[in-house]
């Protein structure tokens, strides 16, 4: 299955991925500063929250795409049980 994101949602994924790359450097720059531990805690779990975020916009967005594959038939000779697979399997991997 290959991921095509474009227009919107390559923005939206990017942004989020960006804003988590910033959060991710605060907290480098936090735990080397000596920070409160609260504080570093609280910053880590909003760069969690933004990179789970982008991990559901793109397999909301490779979810889109199997459907659309499904509906022109079988893509490369997997069936739908196959891809149904991999999509859990693309989900438990954020859980």
């Amino acid at each position: 299955m290959e991921l095509e994101l474009e227009g919107a949602d390559l923005k939206a994924v990017l942004n989020r991925l960006r804003r988590a790359q910033g959060q991710i450097s605060g907290v480098i720059r936090m735990i080397e500063e000596g920070r409160d531990c609260e504080d570093v805690v609280t910053q880590l779990a909003a760069a969690s929250r933004a990179l789970d975020r982008a991990g559901f916009a793109i397999i909301a967005t490779g979810l889109q795409q199997c459907v659309s594959d499904i509906d022109s038939g079988r893509k490369n000779g997997e069936d739908v049980e196959q891809m149904r697979a991999r999509l859990e399997k693309l989900f438990l991997s954020l859980a």
